[in-house]
C-alpha cells in the first residue's frame, strides 16, 4: 500500500508539471442566480481557486458581473488527462484491497445483501441503516475486526430476512467548504425582555422548544466546524407574526444563504419560500404541511399518510396467517382510514378477508372481538383511531381474552391515546406501531451527543434539542459535501441520533422526509426496531 501512495503522488506531480503550462483565463459573465460555488461547480474546479482569481467578488455576484475563471477547453483537457489517470491508480486500488480481503463467494452474494464500502461508512451509519449490530457484521466478516476498508464487499444480512433495499447514506465532507446558514426561530426577545425566566419556560411549551431547537442546532454547527466546516450562521427573531417575517425578508438578503432553517409557522414558511430561491427548512410538523407547493420548501416531518402507509407495508411484509381486524371509532377520519387500511391489505393474496369493527357509543364489546377472531390462530388487531376511550376500551378487551387466543396489535402512531396505557398491556399485546424518532442510548454516538450537551449547556438534551441537533446536521453535513442538497436526496437515508431522513427526490415539488420507524414492545417493557 505504501508503494501505491507513492506511485500515486508521482503521477499527481507529473500531471500537475505538465499540465502547468497549459492553464489560461478568460473573462465569465455571471448569470442570475449563480454563485461563485455555483460556477467553480460548473467548471469542475474548486471554489476557493476561484475566489482566489477574484479576490473583490462577493459570494454572490451580481448578475452580469465579469469574472476571471479558467479556460475551460484547457480546464476540460486536463480533468480528462486527470480522471483517465486517477481512475487507473484507483481500479489498482481496487485490486489490491481484493486481493488483501477474503472474496465473496458466489453463493454469498445469492443469501445475503451485499454493501460495498464507500468513503464516509461507519459501522455507526451501516448498523443504523440496515438496523444490525456491528457485532452482528463483524461475526458475517472476521475481517472487519481491523475496521472498514474502502471498496471492501461485505455481508449484511441474510435476503430472507425483510430487507430495506435503499441506500444508506454516506457523510463526506469537501475541501476548504463554506456554509451560510440563515435560522429562523420566533424568540420574542423583546415580548420577554421583562419577564423572568422561570416564569417563561414554566407558562410556555414554545419557549422551551424553540431554545432546545436552536441549542441543538448550535451544537451541530459546532461540530461541523471542527470538522473543517467553515459556518456563518445569521439567526433571525421572527417574533409573534408573520409581519415580522416580512420585515426579515425586506431588510435581508436571505438568497445569500445556502440554506434557511425555520420559520416554524406552516404560513411563514409559504411567506419565504415564494421570497427566495435558497432551499427552506420546515423544521416541525404542521397538519397543514400537506397544502405546501414550494419545491423550495423541504418538510423534515412526514405526513400521516406515510405513517399509515408504513404500518400497512409492514404487515403485508410479515403477514402469514390468521386474521385481520381494524378498528374505527366511528368519527369521519377513522372511518376513511379503516378503509384505506383494509383496502391496502385486502391486495395481498395471502390475506383472505379483512374485518372492520366500529366502536359504538365510544365502546367496543369483547364479544365483538370474539365473533371474528379464531381459536388458536393468530389474531391481528389494526387501530385506525386515536380516540381516548375506544383505544382504551379495544386494549382492555383485547387482553382479557381466554389465553387460547393471541392477539396482536398494530397503530399508525403512538399518540396521546397511548401515553395513559400502562406499558404491561402494551408489551402483553405485542404492540407495534410507527414512529419518526428511535433512540438507542447504548450506542455510543448517542453517548457522545449527550456527553457533549450535557458540557455546552449543564444539562441532558430533551427531545427538541436533540431534534435542532439532527436537523441542522443532516442539512449542513450533506450541504458540506459541495453537492446541491436535492442531490443528495437521491444518495440514501440518513440516520442522526433519534431520526431517520429519507426525503421524496421529486425535481419540481415540496422535498418530504419519509423516514420512519417501526416498533415494538417486547415482554421486558424494552422496544424492538424492527424496521
Amino acid at each position: 500500500m505504501r508503494e501505491l501512495k507513492l506511485i500515486l503522488f508521482l503521477c499527481l506531480l507529473t500531471f500537475a508539471v505538465s499540465c502547468g503550462q497549459q492553464k489560461k483565463y478568460v473573462e465569465y459573465k455571471v448569470a442570475k442566480g449563480e454563485t461563485m460555488r455555483s460556477i467553480a461547480r460548473k467548471l469542475d474546479i474548486k471554489t476557493k481557486d476561484l475566489r482566489r482569481l477574484n479576490p473583490d467578488v462577493r459570494r454572490r455576484p451580481a448578475p452580469n458581473t465579469i469574472i476571471i475563471v479558467p479556460n475551460t477547453k484547457s480546464l476540460i483537457t486536463a480533468n480528462a488527462q486527470k480522471e483517465a489517470l486517477i481512475r487507473k491508480v484507483l481500479d489498482s486500488v481496487a485490486v489490491l484491497v481484493e486481493t488483501d480481503s477474503t472474496a465473496l463467494a458466489a453463493d454469498d452474494a445469492k443469501n445475503f445483501l451485499i454493501h460495498e464500502v464507500k468513503k464516509g461508512d461507519t459501522f455507526y451509519n451501516l448498523t443504523r441503516f440496515y438496523n444490525v449490530s456491528q457485532e452482528e457484521l463483524i461475526s458475517l466478516n472476521p475481517e472487519l475486526s481491523e475496521g472498514l476498508k474502502l471498496f471492501q464487499k461485505i455481508k449484511i444480512k441474510s435476503i430472507k430476512e425483510n430487507v430495506n433495499e435503499a441506500v444508506v447514506y454516506s457523510d463526506e465532507i469537501g475541501e476548504d467548504v463554506s456554509l451560510k446558514v440563515a435560522l429562523l426561530l420566533p424568540f420574542r426577545v423583546s415580548e420577554y425582555d421583562t419577564v423572568a425566566a422561570d416564569d417563561i419556560f414554566d407558562n410556555s411549551r414554545l419557549a422551551n422548544y424553540v431554545t432546545d431547537f436552536y441549542m441543538g442546532a448550535e451544537l451541530a454547527v459546532d461540530s461541523l466546524r471542527l470538522q473543517g466546516v467553515a459556518i456563518d450562521l445569521n439567526v433571525y427573531d421572527t417574533e409573534r407574526n408573520s409581519s415580522k417575517i416580512r420585515t426579515i425578508l425586506e431588510e435581508n438578503d436571505l438568497n445569500q444563504n445556502d440554506v434557511i432553517i425555520g420559520p416554524l409557522y406552516s404560513e411563514e414558511a409559504v411567506i419565504v419560500a415564494n421570497e427566495v430561491e435558497t432551499p427552506v427548512v420546515f423544521p416541525v410538523y404542521s397538519k397543514n404541511q400537506s397544502k405546501f407547493k414550494s419545491s423550495k420548501i423541504i418538510k423534515t416531518a412526514p405526513n400521516k399518510e406515510v405513517f399509515s402507509d408504513a404500518i400497512a407495508t409492514h404487515i403485508k411484509e410479515v403477514y402469514t396467517e390468521g386474521t385481520i381486524t381494524v378498528v374505527s371509532d366511528g368519527n369521519p377520519e377513522s372511518d376513511f382510514h379503516a378503509l384505506k387500511m383494509s383496502e391496502i391489505l385486502q391486495d395481498v393474496d395471502s390475506i383472505n378477508e379483512v374485518q372492520v369493527i366500529k366502536a359504538i357509543d365510544g365502546y367496543i364489546e369483547k364479544e365483538r372481538f370474539l365473533e371474528v377472531f379464531k381459536q388458536l390462530t393468530n389474531n391481528w388487531v389494526v387501530l385506525a383511531t386515536s380516540d381516548n376511550v375506544v383505544v382504551s376500551v379495544a386494549i382492555n378487551s383485547l387482553i382479557s381474552l381466554p389465553d387460547s387466543i393471541s392477539a396482536k396489535v398494530f397503530s399508525m402512531d403512538k399518540g396521546k391515546a397511548f401515553d395513559k396505557i400502562d406499558d404491561n398491556k402494551l408489551a402483553k399485546i405485542g404492540f407495534t406501531y410507527v414512529n419518526d424518532l428511535f433512540v438507542d442510548e447504548n450506542l455510543e454516538p448517542t453517548k457522545i451527543f449527550n456527553k457533549q450537551y450535557l458540557a455546552k449547556n449543564k444539562t441532558l438534551p430533551s427531545f427538541y434539542a436533540t431534534k435542532g441537533f439532527d436537523i441542522t446536521y443532516d442539512i449542513l453535513v450533506r450541504l458540506a459535501s459541495g453537492e446541491p442538497l436535492k442531490e443528495t436526496f437521491k444518495k440514501g437515508a440518513s440516520y442522526r441520533v433519534e431520526s431517520k431522513f429519507d426525503y421524496s427526490e421529486e425535481l419540481f415539488e415540496t422535498t418530504e422526509n419519509k423516514g420512519l420507524f417501526i416498533l415494538q414492545y417486547n415482554e421486558d417493557l424494552t422496544l424492538t426496531r424492527l424496521k
